[in-house]
């Protein structure tokens, strides 16, 4: 059965909220990535920002190499 559309996965350029400053989660994760990666991350990140800066992040970091969970 194919997913309805309104359940879609949105690029966050197209999030309504993406210019909102980052959620408190995105940062706790951002800088558990950051340390993992040795990467440094801005603090100022937007919603959409730090999400995709999360999946960059994942594919750098040995530990989640391969996995792709979504915030």
């Amino acid at each position: 059965m194919e997913k309805e559309k309104s359940n879609k996965i949105k690029n966050p350029e197209d999030w309504t909220t993406g210019n909102e400053p980052m959620t408190g989660a995105q940062q706790s994760y951002l800088d558990t990535l950051a340390a993992e990666t040795g990467e440094h991350v801005e603090q100022t990140l937007t919603k959409a920002e730090a999400s995709e800066k999360i999946e960059a992040l994942q594919e750098k970091s040995d530990r989640l190499k391969g996995s792709h969970p979504k915030m």
